[in-house]
């Protein structure tokens, strides 16, 4: 009886120390315990939006790391809390030297203290509230409050210092003076003793047999711990159907990847959907999860997801999300699931060799330049990036000097694209412009088509908008001739690149030039007032008024119907390349010889130059009829200039409304004095004969 009472007694006493530490309340099987000093250390206690106010008044000091899992400052830092957390776990509480209070109470207990975590991932608007602006960021909570914070990931003695100190504010005299003697990062005993001394301590046999009984049962209970297992996504092969409640648990709060459909049972285009749907939950087995969430049944979470119509496909991962807008083919489906997993692992980090084989097997690149001194919020921005760049480019860092040398990078972090091995920078240098998520996206979207794309359904909106187009009419069928088309079309997109850089360059300095010899003449002259209006002048090289020039192919026999019908071309005939302008609906099939435009660098430069003057020197043909087009001017008119065309219409109107004011008075006549008075009186006059009675 004696012996059960004192097991009990030490069961509540190491109870207690565990949740007086900071350790969950209840042991995770999904979670690792860990071993300091040989003494046992449950996992860190994860607070999440339900348990944050509740736990952190619970205790008079609360230690709280806020963290993103995908920062790299967060994971170098990660050792640094979790050894800061199992020295302050495994400590001993100061007591009196003829008190036994040592045995039973423990250093969290007795100061009241708890170590825990907050992934700001899966709870940014935790992390927003407690004024989490950088990761990783180590915050000292008493009595529910902040009262210290340490931005970044700093060594473990000035986190050990920002913990003393409260102690010792709390508890005077009960700290050691000095500096102590804290492990290293990743170790696993104090300082003062090493594993094989702790291992042959945990050999020795214990003096007093209950206590020795106790440490063989903790023991055996540790060595029968399952370990903590790998979820393997999608095991069964199927497309979870989900309500609002297990949409929040698995896809929300956590950081697996989903890809989901929203539809409507009564929608015809998810009905055509579906089968694909399943098909792509087979092929995604084991690989990315994939579900599927009824409207009619959860209007409440498709309100929320804001959807524009049925079905609309989403990929996310955590609290982010980026829809799916291809073709709903299932090879388009399996295509960007894979692309989209191969994101999912993070923004990679390449050297110059890395970086050399993955051009080879992607056409466009993006490319983040580091140093050391590159902060976690430059960090945080990058990481909201690759999710939108799914199916588009890949996105990779690097701190490598031969890669600095390469792109000729001086200021760090500096971003720029590799498409052909053809460098574009972004312009923007100063830390705002660096991590203004939309404004770096922007960006990107005007530049991550490779610089011969095919055109596709997909994607046909974004290359022909507002733009001229060589579109080269290519046989995929033939590969000989498929390829040195498609090399030729890149050797003359490259070249014409490169005049456009250097006539860019030109009108820059011309420009410059200009305001220079006016900075000169006022100068001379002695005009101040001509001399401030030089330098207000600004070297503006908006290139607005201009059409951008791109390339594209397209294969001309799976689009054989659409090119015969609107360019009149057959690709049985062989190869061409066609000038689109599709905002006015024209294109060039011919050069100025009168020649049809082969897959030819020297014949798509020579007819370039002369669509892109102003006004073209070679006759355009139309894609559309002479009828079509009159409705057509007329319709681009009023969206071009609304105002004028306005005023336009109001002029017509009020010419046409006098008009027909004016004919309405011809057609009723006018008053007539003959009808109304005698013929005497008129004869007379209306006055009749004057005073002196003559007569006029």
């Amino acid at each position: 009886m004696r012996l059960a009472s004192l097991a009990l007694f030490l069961s509540a006493a190491v109870l207690g120390a565990a949740q007086a530490i900071g350790a969950d309340k209840n042991d995770d099987p999904d979670r690792e315990n860990t071993y300091f000093n040989g003494k046992r250390v449950p996992p860190l206690l994860e607070l999440t939006t339900d348990n944050f106010d509740t736990e952190i008044k619970q205790s008079k000091f609360v230690v709280v790391k806020f963290f993103s899992p995908w920062c790299p400052h967060c994971t170098d830092f990660a050792p640094t809390y979790q050894t800061l957390y199992e020295y302050y776990y495994t400590s001993k509480a100061p007591t009196d030297s003829d008190s036994d209070s040592a045995a039973t109470v423990s250093f969290g207990k007795y100061y009241d203290i708890r170590f825990a975590e907050v992934n700001c991932i899966a709870y940014g608007d935790l992390c927003a509230k407690n004024d989490v602006q950088s990761w990783p960021q180590t915050t000292l909570f008493e009595d529910g409050k902040v009262v210290d914070s340490i931005r970044g990931g700093k060594a473990i003695g000035i986190l050990s210092k920002m913990i003393e100190d409260a102690l010792e504010r709390e508890f005077p005299g009960t700290r050691p003076k000095g500096e102590l003697p804290l492990p290293e990062p990743g170790a696993s005993a104090f300082p003062s003793e090493k594993s094989e001394d702790i291992a042959q301590k945990n050999k020795e046999p214990a003096k007093d047999d209950s206590t020795a009984t106790t440490k063989t049962t903790s023991q055996k209970v540790d060595d029968t711990k399952p370990p903590k297992p790998t979820k393997t996504p999608n095991e069964q092969g199927i497309s979870v159907s989900l309500t609002a409640e297990s949409f929040q648990n698995l896809v929300t709060m956590t950081q697996e990847p989903w890809f989901i459909k929203f539809y409507a049972p009564w929608c015809h285009h998810c009905q055509a959907m579906a089968s694909n749907w399943q098909q792509l939950a087979k092929e995604m087995k084991g690989k990315l999860n994939v579900g599927e969430v009824n409207c009619d049944a959860e209007s409440r979470l498709c309100k929320d997801v804001h959807l524009h119509g049925y079905p609309t496909v989403l990929f996310f991962r955590g609290g982010e999300r980026v829809e799916y807008n291809g073709l709903r083919g299932l090879g388009d489906f399996i295509q960007y699931a894979e692309k989209a997993l191969d994101i999912c692992s993070g923004v990679q980090d390449v050297d110059a060799a890395s970086f050399k084989a993955l051009e080879e097997k992607e056409d466009v690149i993006f490319v983040y330049f580091y140093d050391h001194a590159t902060s976690s919020e430059d960090f945080m921005a990058l990481e909201r990036l690759p999710l939108s760049l799914i199916g588009h480019a890949k996105l990779v860092k690097t701190q490598d000097p031969e890669l600095y040398d390469r792109f000729k990078i001086t200021t760090w972090p500096r971003l720029l694209v590799s498409r052909e091995g053809r460098p574009t920078y972004y312009t923007p240098l100063t830390p705002r412009e660096m991590r203004d998520t939309h404004l770096v996206l922007s960006w990107m979207k005007s530049v991550w088509l490779p610089i011969v794309p095919e055109l596709t359904a997909s994607n046909a909106r974004e290359i022909m908008d507002g733009k001229i187009v060589v579109l080269g009419i290519l046989n995929r069928e033939d590969q000989e001739t498929f390829l040195s088309a498609k090399r030729e079309m890149k050797s003359a997109a490259s070249e014409w690149m490169d005049k456009q850089i250097q006539y860019f360059q030109i009108e820059r300095q011309n420009l410059r030039d200009a305001k220079q010899l006016r900075l000169e003449e006022a100068e001379d002259r002695n005009d101040q007032r001509a001399l401030r209006a030089a330098k207000s002048i600004r070297i503006n090289m908006d290139m607005s008024d201009r059409k951008e020039v791109t390339f594209a192919w397209v294969d001309g026999v799976f689009w054989q119907r659409w090119i015969r019908t609107t360019y009149g071309i057959d690709i049985k005939d062989g190869e061409r390349v066609i000038i689109n302008d599709e905002d006015n609906r024209r294109y060039w099939d011919m050069t100025i010889t009168g020649s049809p435009i082969v897959p030819s660098r020297v014949s798509i430069l020579e007819t370039i130059s002369k669509v892109t003057s102003s006004p073209p020197l070679i006759k355009p043909k139309l894609t559309i009829s002479s009828f079509e087009k009159i409705f057509f001017d007329i319709r681009v008119t009023f969206s071009e200039h609304p105002y004028l065309s306005f005023g336009c219409i109001a002029g017509i109107a009020m010419g046409a409304a006098s008009w027909f004011r004016g004919r309405l008075r011809r057609n009723r006549g006018h008053f007539r004095l003959e009808d109304n008075l005698p013929i005497k009186e008129l004869k007379e006059g209306l006055l009749g004969t004057t005073a002196n009675g003559k007569k006029d």
